[in-house]
Formats: C-alpha cells, structure tokens, sequence
C-alpha cells in the first residue's frame, strides 16, 4: 500500500490532535508533520520537499496566514495538494473562495461544536476529502498549486467566437444551466467573467457548497465578470443576462410564473443523496419551464449529479450538452457520467467552455 503523507499546519493544539488521530486512523494516511503556525508549515514543507502529498491548511494563523502559505507555495512551485480547513464565518468563507482561486484542492469546514469535532460526520467528510484527493495523486493528476491568474477578458470577444442573434431566434428564451463540485470555483472563475454582457441568456449554476460559501463565491465572480452574478434569492425574477448561484443549503428550483416567465424557488428541503444544492433537482424543474433551448453544462466534480436529471430534461426539452474534458477536471466524475449518457454534445477543455457555451447561445 502507497501510504500518503499528510502535513497539519493549524494553530490550534486540539484541531492539530483531532485531526491527527483520525488520520492515522486510516493505514492509507500517515501523518508526516503539525505545524503551529504558516511559517513553520512552509519550513516543513521545504525540508520535506516531494514527500508530502496532501496539506490541511488553516487560514487563521499568526506569523503567517493560510492564504500567505498559498502564495509561497505557488511562487516557490512547490508541488503539493492542499485542503484548506475552514470556519463557517462570513471572514472565513471568503478567505476560503480566495484560496481556492490561489489553487487549493478543496476545503472542508471546521464543526462548530466540541461533540461535532469528535462526531463520525466530521470523520467521514476529512477522510473523504483526504480520499478523492489522493486518487488525483494516484492518477498522476497530482495538482501543482497554479501559478496563473483565471483568465478574464474584459474587451469583447472576437466577432468568430460569437452566434450573433438572428431575426429567427431572437425571440428564443434560453437558459444556461450548469453543474459543478470539487474543482468547481477554480473552473467558474475561469468561465464567468469571460462571458460577454451581452449573452443571450440567463445562467443557474448548481455548485456543491456549504451555507454562506455560495454568497461569497458569487461576490467574488460579481467583482470580476462583465455579468451581474449574485446568490439566488427565493422568488426573484430569472433575467436574460444575469447569473445566479444555488444557496448552499438550499435546493434551487426554475418555475414558470402567471406572465409567462420564470422565477427562482429557493426551498429548505433534505438533501438528495447527501447534496443540497443538488444539480438534478434544478435539471428536472426545467422539464416544465418555457425555454426553447437549455445549454446544460457539466464540470468538475465527484460522483454523477447532473446526469439523471439532464436525461429526464432530454426527454421533454431542447437541450445542448457540453462536458468538461478528463485531462482539465480536478476530479472527472460528474462530466464522466454525463458523456456516459451519450448526450453530449460538446466535450471541451476548461480553457473552451466559455466558447462553447457562446457559440450555441448567442449574443444581443
């Protein structure tokens, strides 16, 4: 058995004890280090150089905060995954969305109460997480923290890359649906800003996230898109041209109002298999909305949600299908189900998402 090497960089003793023992729990992991600040866990890092697979990062740390660490990472390429751990805070969350864009794996949060932070629940989550991201590692998908920037383009697109709108479909109501999880906040970034304000249709994304993550991910998107892009709000109006991220915690519905319309239903309900917001719950209330074309679009993220409900929305509706390719997804499960399916119509790499979606739907 290939053990894994894991180090801890957390100021606090007792989450560096927690998570030590239910680490080396498991005979796969092996717990190389704990670290009590970034300082000493970039010291570690350096003096262990490709010997550690995996990091659990803090953010809150004196001497060195977990998004210094990041950037240290990045600008010295050391090739390791990191797994940042994280409060549930308003701070926190965006800290966390930052981090990710810095090129972090994944996070998990933090329990918020003694007997959570010693619960099975919190067990499963870490191992998990430890789990999908050390089988990129196997895969020889390791992830190298990445050194550039997303790639916002803030003039317009070149006239070759646009479906301009004609006189037969300009009346069309679309709708760009799309589906993401591990990974997800590194390709969004990659994807929304590039979309011209112009485009010819509103957007719903399903991205798998905790309560509060969602808000600050669509703040974030928000500062740097040419779209508005805002966390869905229970009975709002869906526009053309505007983006609207699933609440973490929520399911996210698409209805048809009196006037013809649609609107968002943003519900507390269960999970469906453990997933709130869930993809295929969005995919499926499209089956009785009024949009002549649906882009469905499916990226980066573990297991198959998304593909039961986009094949109950093929049955019904005009639908167009681009996955995201294997080389590009962090993790390639969610768009390998849906090519599984043979509804795909597109498979593309992060970097030809935004032109895909573009040459199906068009601009204004």
């Amino acid at each position: 058995m290939n053990t894994k090497n894991v180090l801890i960089i957390d100021d606090s003793a007792l989450m560096r004890r927690v998570l030590s023992d239910i680490i080396e729990a498991d005979k796969r992991f092996n717990v190389i280090g704990a670290a009590i600040n970034g300082l000493a866990g970039l010291s570690m890092l350096q003096e262990n150089a490709g010997n550690v697979d995996l990091v659990l990062l803090d953010i809150h740390m004196p001497r060195m905060n977990g998004l210094e660490v990041l950037e240290e990472i990045k600008k010295q390429n050391i090739k390791t995954t990191v797994i940042v751990v994280s409060a549930v805070t308003t701070s926190d969350a965006k800290e966390t969305i930052h981090a990710l864009e810095l090129g972090a794996f994944d996070f998990i949060t933090k329990p918020e109460s003694l007997e959570e932070l010693r619960s099975n629940a919190f067990t499963e989550r870490l191992i998990n997480c430890l789990e999908v991201a050390t089988k990129c590692s196997e895969q020889k998908q390791q992830r190298t923290i990445v050194t550039e920037a997303p790639k916002i383009i803030t003039a317009s697109l070149p006239p070759i890359q646009k479906k301009r709108v004609t006189e037969e479909d300009r009346y069309q109501n679309k709708l760009i649906a799309i589906a993401c999880s591990t990974g997800g906040p590194k390709a969004l970034h990659n994807i929304i800003p590039n979309l011209p304000k112009e485009i010819d249709a509103g957007v719903v994304i399903v991205q798998h996230m905790p309560e509060g993550f969602t808000k600050s991910l669509a703040d974030r998107l928000n500062s740097l898109s040419q779209l508005p892009v805002k966390e869905a709000e229970d009975g709002e109006v869906l526009k053309k041209g505007w983006v609207y991220i699933a609440k973490g915690g929520r399911q996210l519905r698409v209805i048809r109002d009196q006037d013809g319309g649609h609107i968002l239903k943003v519900s507390l309900e269960p999970p469906r298999r453990g997933l709130s917001p869930c993809a295929d719950i969005l995919y499926e209330s499209l089956v009785d909305a009024d949009y002549d074309e649906i882009t469905c679009v499916v990226l980066t993220g573990m297991g198959s949600d998304g593909s039961a409900g986009i094949k109950e929305l093929s049955k019904n509706k005009n639908i167009h299908v681009i996955a995201q390719d294997k080389k590009t997804s962090i993790v390639y499960g969610m768009p390998r189900m849906i090519k599984m399916t043979g509804l795909v119509d597109k498979v593309v790499s992060l970097d030809d998402v935004t032109e895909a979606i573009i040459e199906n739907v068009g601009v204004r």
